[in-house]
C-alpha cells in the first residue's frame, strides 16, 4: 500500500500477513474506493480495518503514531460493527435505530460511509459461497442499510449492485424470471437501441448540439419494483428499452429534450425534470419517455457531465479530501447539505426538504417550460405564464386569455418552474388589457414582452390613447383623493411635453403607474420656506410626531400634534395644522373642508406644518371599495390588505340585493402615500371590485 502523500507519518499496514481469504475481500474493496477517487488516507483505513479483524494488537501499537484522521476512520468503521448487531437482533424499532446509530457514527467523517459500503459490496460479491441462511442475513442487512444509505449518497453504480445483489438472494425466483426476459429479448432489444442510438444522434448533429449518446442498462430491481409500483406486466414498462444522454451544459440538457420530443412522440404523465426538482439525493437528470421506432416505448435519460458523476459516485464527485482545499460557492453549498443528510434528523424533517433547500441554494438563472407539443422554451427567473405567451409568438401574446400549468387552471401572473408543461388559452381575436403594462399588478416581467405589447397600443390611434391615459391618470388621482390643480403640474414632473404626451405616454406604459403616484405624491409637498424667513432655531420637532421627526411645525415651539380625524393625513399629503386650546397641533390635510372652515373663523390659528421622514410610523387612512356582491368576496379583500402589509382599525360593508352591489369602507393603518396607492391598484384588480378609492377630506 503507497504511503499517503498528504499525510506521510501514515504506518504502512501490513496486508502481507492477512489471511488470503482477507487479503482477497481488502484487495476488493481497495479496487471499489480507488475506482470512485478517494484518498490514499481513506484506503489505508480500509487495510488497518482488515488488519485490525486479524491481529488488534498491531492496529493498536500503529495507532499511537497514526494521524488523527486515519485513527477516524479505523474507529468509525469499527463502531458501525454494533450497528449489525442492533440489526441481527430485530427489535421492533431495530433498523431504524441501526442506521440512525450508524449515521451519527460516520458523521465525523464522510469518508467512512464509502468504507462501509465497499465493504458490503465486496462480502455480497462473494456470498454465493455462503450458507443459505447467512447469505439472507447478509442479504437482509443490505436491503435495510447499506443499499438506502447509497441511495441517499447518490452512488449510483453502487447503489444499483448492491440492490440487485440484495434481490438476487432474497427472492431468487422472481429475480431469475426477470433477468431470464431480459436474457430472451437481448439481442433484438440492442439492435433496436443501435438504431434509436443513431437516429438520435443524426437529430442532434442535425440542431448543432454536441452530446454522447448511449443505451442504457435497466437493473432488475427496479424493474421489479416498477412492476409492483404501476402494477404493470413486464411487456407494459416504458423503459425497459433506455438512452442516456451526456452533455455539457443545463441549457444544452433543455435542448436536447426539445430534440428528443421533436423526434419521437412523447407519453403523457412520463416526464420527470429532476435538474429543476433534485430528488433528496441530490440526483439531477431530465427523464422523458417516447414512442420510438417501431412503435416501440423508449426512456431517454439527459444529464450533464458533471451531473452524471454525480448521478454515479454522489458526493464523492464533489468532494475532495485534501487538507486545506478551497471549494467555489456551490461547492460548499453540496458540502453543507451533505452534512445535513446524515444527521440524525427531527421529527417531521425528510430528504424533500433537504433537497428543496438545496435547490434554492443552487438555483439556476432562468427556467425551462415546455409547450404542450414539449418543446422547451427558456425564460429569464421570474417570468410568469404570460411572458411564456409572447415568448411563443407576439399574437399567442395578444390573445391570450389564461393559462394552464401541468393541467391546472393558473393567473396570468403565476411564475411558473422549470419542467413545467405550459398550455396557453387564446381568444379568437386579439384584445390585450393595459393592465398587463402595470409592474404593480406583475403581469409581465420581461423587457420583450412589455416592448410587443406597447407595440401593439402604439398602433392604436391617438384617440384611443388620449383616452386610455386619461383614464389611468384619472383614475390614480381619484384612488388618491388628488386635488385637480396637482393634475396640472404632472407633465413638467414627468418630463412630458404636455398633458397630451403624458397621457400617451401613460396609455403605452412609457410612464408607470409608480412614477405617476411618485409624482403625485411630490406634487402635495408644499415648498419648504427660505432659510432667510425661517430660521433653524425656530423649527423644532413636534412632541406627538411618534418618532424623531415625524412631522415639523413651522414657526413655534414644541407642540404637541395630533392627526385630524376628519381627514386622517397621510405622509405626502399637503397638510396643516390648526392650533387648539389644550390639545396642541392638530393636523390636517390641505384640502379638508372642517380646515377651511376653521380657517375662516381663525385664520390666526392655521400654521405651516410638514412631513419628515418617520418610516417606523403607521397612519389610519379611511377607503372605498365598490363592486357587485359574490362568494368570498369580502375575504378576498381581507386577504389583499392583510398580505400588503396595512393592518385593519375598522370596516363595515353594506350590500345591495336588488342591485347586487355591495359597498366597502375600511380604515387602515399604513406607512405611507406609496403604500396606499400600491394597495388600491391591487383591490381594484380583484374579481367584481369596480373601484378602490381614498375618501375625500372632510
Amino acid at each position: 500500500m503507497p504511503e499517503s502523500n498528504a499525510s506521510r507519518r501514515t504506518p504502512a499496514p501490513p496486508v502481507a500477513g492477512l489471511p488470503p481469504a482477507a487479503r482477497d475481500l481488502w484487495q476488493q474493496i481497495d479496487a471499489l474506493l480507488a475506482a470512485i477517487g478517494c484518498d490514499d488516507d481513506t484506503r489505508a483505513a480500509a487495510a488497518w480495518y482488515a488488519v485490525a479483524g486479524v491481529d488488534p494488537t498491531a492496529w493498536q501499537t500503529a495507532a499511537g503514531n497514526a494521524p488523527e484522521a486515519l485513527r477516524r476512520l479505523v474507529e468509525g468503521q469499527q463502531q458501525a460493527e454494533r450497528v449489525w448487531a442492533l440489526h441481527a437482533a430485530r427489535s421492533a424499532d431495530a433498523s431504524a435505530e441501526g442506521l440512525r446509530r450508524m449515521l451519527l457514527a460516520i458523521i465525523r467523517d464522510l469518508r467512512v460511509v464509502y468504507l462501509l459500503l465497499a465493504r458490503q459490496l465486496a462480502r455480497m460479491r462473494a456470498a454465493t459461497d455462503l450458507p443459505d441462511v447467512e447469505r439472507r442475513a447478509l442479504a437482509q442487512l443490505t436491503r435495510d442499510i447499506h443499499a438506502p444509505l447509497a441511495n441517499r449518497l447518490g452512488i449510483g453504480q453502487w447503489k444499483w449492485e448492491l440492490e440487485d445483489l440484495a434481490f438476487r438472494y432474497l427472492q431468487p425466483d422472481v429475480y431469475h424470471r426477470i433477468a431470464k426476459l431480459l436474457d430472451e429479448r437481448r439481442t433484438d432489444r440492442e439492435a433496436w437501441i443501435a438504431r434509436s442510438v443513431a437516429q438520435l444522434r443524426d437529430a442532434l448533429a442535425a440542431q448543432g448540439i454536441h452530446a454522447s449518446v448511449n443505451g442504457r442498462v435497466k437493473h432488475i430491481y427496479s424493474i421489479w419494483r416498477k412492476m409492483q409500483r404501476k402494477q404493470v406486466g413486464f411487456g407494459e414498462l416504458y423503459d425497459i428499452r433506455a438512452l442516456r444522454v451526456l452533455t455539457t451544459s443545463v441549457a444544452d440538457c433543455y435542448a436536447v429534450l426539445g430534440v428528443v420530443h421533436g423526434l419521437w412522440p412523447i407519453i403523457p404523465q412520463e416526464f420527470d425534470d429532476y435538474i429543476a426538482r433534485p430528488k433528496g439525493n441530490n440526483y439531477r437528470s431530465l427523464h422523458t419517455a417516447v414512442i420510438g421506432p417501431d412503435g416501440k416505448t423508449l426512456e431517454v435519460q439527459i444529464r450533464t457531465e458533471e451531473m452524471h458523476r454525480g448521478a454515479e459516485l454522489g458526493v464523492a464527485a464533489h468532494w475532495r479530501y485534501k487538507e486545506g482545499g478551497q471549494g467555489d460557492a456551490a461547492y460548499q453549498a453540496r458540502v453543507a447539505w451533505m452534512r445535513k443528510l446524515l444527521e440524525a434528523r427531527g421529527e417531521g424533517e425528510n430528504d424533500a426538504a433537504l433537497a428543496a433547500e438545496l435547490h434554492a441554494e443552487l438555483a439556476e438563472e432562468r427556467v425551462y417550460l415546455l409547450t404542450p407539443k414539449g418543446q422547451v422554451l427558456d425564460l429569464p427567473a421570474g417570468a410568469t405564464v404570460l411572458d411564456f405567451a409572447y415568448h411563443v409568438h407576439t399574437l399567442v401574446g395578444h390573445r391570450c386569455r389564461g393559462a394552464k400549468v401541468n393541467g391546472r387552471i393558473v393567473p396570468l401572473t403565476w411564475q411558473p418552474a422549470s419542467g413545467d408543461r405550459i398550455e396557453i388559452l387564446t381568444a379568437r381575436e386579439p384584445a390585450p388589457s393595459r393592465d398587463w403594462l402595470s409592474p404593480q399588478l406583475g403581469y409581465l416581467s420581461t423587457a420583450s414582452a412589455r416592448g410587443k405589447l406597447r407595440a401593439w397600443f402604439r398602433r392604436e390611434d391617438l384617440t384611443a390613447n388620449l383616452a386610455a391615459g386619461r383614464q389611468i391618470l384619472e383614475r390614480e388621482a381619484r384612488r388618491l383623493a388628488v386635488p385637480d390643480e396637482v393634475l396640472e403640474r404632472m407633465p413638467a414632473r414627468l418630463g412630458r411635453k404636455h398633458r397630451d404626451d403624458l397621457l400617451v405616454g401613460l396609455a403605452l406604459g412609457e410612464v408607470g403607474v409608480a412614477q405617476l403616484t411618485r409624482a403625485l405624491l411630490e406634487s402635495q409637498q408644499p415648498v419648504a420656506p427660505a432659510t432667510a424667513a425661517t430660521p433653524p432655531a425656530t423649527r423644532r420637532p413636534a412632541r406627538g410626531g411618534g418618532g424623531p421627526g415625524a412631522l415639523t411645525v413651522e414657526g413655534v415651539g414644541n407642540l404637541l400634534t395630533t392627526l385630524a380625524r376628519c381627514c386622517r393625513p397621510l405622509p405626502g399629503d399637503d397638510v396643516a395644522g390648526y392650533v387648539t386650546r389644550g390639545r396642541g397641533v392638530t393636523v390636517h390635510r390641505g384640502d379638508c373642508a372642517a380646515l377651511a372652515r376653521l380657517r375662516v373663523r381663525n385664520p390666526e390659528r392655521v400654521i405651516a406644518v410638514r412631513w419628515q421622514s418617520a418610516p417606523d410610523r403607521a397612519y389610519e387612512v379611511a377607503i372605498l371599495v365598490l363592486g357587485y356582491d359574490r362568494r368570498d368576496l369580502q375575504r378576498d379583500i381581507t386577504n389583499v390588505v392583510t398580505n400588503s402589509g396595512a393592518r385593519i382599525v375598522a370596516s363595515d360593508s353594506h350590500s345591495d340585493r336588488d342591485v347586487g352591489e355591495v359597498t366597502m369602507h375600511f380604515t387602515l393603518r399604513l406607512h405611507d402615500f406609496a403604500e396606499l396607492s400600491a394597495l388600491l391598484a391591487r383591490l381594484s384588480a380583484v374579481p367584481n371590485i369596480t373601484d378602490a378609492r381614498r375618501l375625500a377630506a372632510g
